[in-house]
């Protein structure tokens, strides 16, 4: 550490080397490809995220690069050198490349942008950056969002570039920009759900007069397409904070436009205390069901734990006890969460699978306290399907009780209940279960040919068997043939 005497820009300055020296250690495809951009006569540097990344000491494999070469010098010099190249950004002057090379005793895979100096701006009724190139990694770093992803390591001098005092924003564990936030949010509208994304990530505060500007400009984030707001909003639900991002999401604003479901939560009360805010307990539910997560973040569940509740507001009623219920608010919310999922552009399957655990997310507490029939684990069992894993953790999360006997209670149910479903599964193959007879044996023993009757009769044998167990097939004939003789 500098001595006491040695002034700021001092110690700032041995940081900086420290960092340098990490990072090339742990990176040493950067000094290579550096050579090679100094051969063709062109400059290349380390940038951004890359280098926030090493001074806070979690850097991966990911290297984002900056250079004065337009793209198409950029892919002579990296086609010859990498192990794969492509050109999906090259629009935008991004080249994507992969890179294995040897460190120590160990083999690393690097993936790799290059990215032309640039410029970028909206127009006021446009969904697409304009790019330009720039001739400076100055000119580069003021483009870019935030103060601490504006900082360079210039290569193979190993020079740092620090224009804007990224470096003590790092530090403070603050998100400035590097010009205006005004300027810098009408370049890209983006950047405002980047603020949070990045306060949710780092767990980092964001700048009051980021917040301000993110709270004056809100509507701005229209603009944006779907598929990059959907992205952003991943990111920030995969983060290892997302209250934090959320929130400032909701409290600017800009949830009103991306996601007003979550807002509209905050006027809300639940139906089992009057005075508790759906809002908050949704984000508890949140950080409850993260808690549970097994193989790392699940997209899914998460997603699901930050919809389930969103059926409240249009299903409040004012009881005359004083009560307040919303009844049905699953199915509802559900419907609400497919309209909303299908508008960020959410695939088929995840539109999907989240829909169906918010319609699912009442379903044990539907069965009451009481013992748990074979037929309630069966039917339970069969309509989560391939989410039963994650049904289990969002109905205990969505106990956000301060009641510890009730919270015991309901824990003590849960368990009960999948203590149950293990032991049916070990008889049953419950994840599986189907009707004793298949299509085509109901056809052969009824005498009939494809068409509705076969499905009614199929959907009578499954409702047997989910109601009874399995059959012998003996037994399982002569309730077709008892069902066939009551139909005619």
């Amino acid at each position: 550490m500098p001595n006491a005497n040695e002034d700021t820009s001092t110690a700032l300055s041995q940081v900086q080397q420290r960092a340098v020296s990490e990072l090339l250690r742990v990176a040493p495809v950067a000094d290579d490809l550096a050579r090679r951009f100094q051969e063709a006569g062109f400059s290349l540097a380390l940038v951004g995220g890359s280098v926030r990344d090493t001074l806070l000491g979690r850097l991966g494999n990911d290297l984002d690069f900056t250079t004065d070469a337009r793209p198409e010098d950029v892919l002579k010099i990296v086609r010859p050198w990498a192990d794969a190249v492509w050109e999906v950004g090259i629009a935008f002057g991004t080249v994507g490349l992969q890179k294995t090379v040897r460190a120590g005793d160990a083999e690393r895979c690097f993936q790799i942008e290059v990215t032309t100096y640039r410029s970028e701006a909206y127009d006021r009724s446009s969904r697409k950056p304009e790019v330009s190139y720039g001739d400076s990694i100055e000119e580069d770093l003021v483009r870019r969002d935030f103060t601490v992803n504006a900082m360079a390591v210039a290569l193979p001098e190993k020079r740092f570039v620090d224009p804007h005092g990224g470096l003590e924003d790092l530090a403070a564990r603050v998100l400035r920009t590097p010009g205006t936030p005004e300027e810098s949010f009408s370049d890209d509208p983006l950047r405002m759900m980047r603020a949070a994304r990045f306060a949710a990530q780092l767990d980092f505060d964001v700048a009051p007069e980021v917040v301000t500007a993110m709270r004056e400009m809100a509507e701005r984030i229209e603009i944006v397409s779907a598929e990059r707001v959907r992205d952003e909003l991943n990111k920030l639900i995969l983060s290892a904070h997302p209250r934090k991002g959320l929130a400032l999401l909701v409290d600017t604003g800009i949830a009103d436009r991306v996601l007003p479901e979550l807002p509209a939560l905050r006027l809300e009360s639940d139906e089992h205390h009057r005075h508790k805010d759906v809002y908050e307990h949704t984000l508890i539910v949140l950080e409850q069901a993260i808690a549970l997560e097994e193989e790392g973040p699940d997209l899914t569940l998460r997603l699901a734990a930050l919809l389930h509740d969103i059926g409240k507001p249009r299903t409040r009623r004012f009881e005359k006890d004083g009560r307040v219920s919303f009844h049905h608010h699953e199915v509802v919310g559900a419907k609400m969460t497919k309209k909303r999922m299908t508008a960020l552009k959410y695939s088929n399957e995840l539109v999907k699978d989240v829909s169906r655990l918010v319609e699912l997310h009442l379903r044990f507490h539907g069965y009451g306290t009481g013992e748990w029939t074979d037929s309630a684990v069966r039917r339970y069992v069969r309509d989560a399907g391939p989410l039963l894993d994650r049904l289990h953790k969002l109905t205990r999360s969505d106990c956000t009780t301060r009641n510890k006997r009730k919270a015991g209670a309901l824990s003590r149910a849960y368990d009960g209940l999948e203590e149950r479903i293990a032991e049916l599964q070990e008889r049953e193959q419950l994840d599986a279960i189907r009707p004793d007879l298949d299509g085509n044996e109901i056809m052969q023993i009824l005498d009939v040919k494809p068409g509705p009757v076969v499905g009614r009769a199929y959907q009578h044998m499954l409702e047997l068997r989910l109601e009874n167990g399995p059959m012998e097939h003996d037994a399982a004939v002569a309730a077709l043939k008892t069902w066939w003789a009551e139909q005619n």
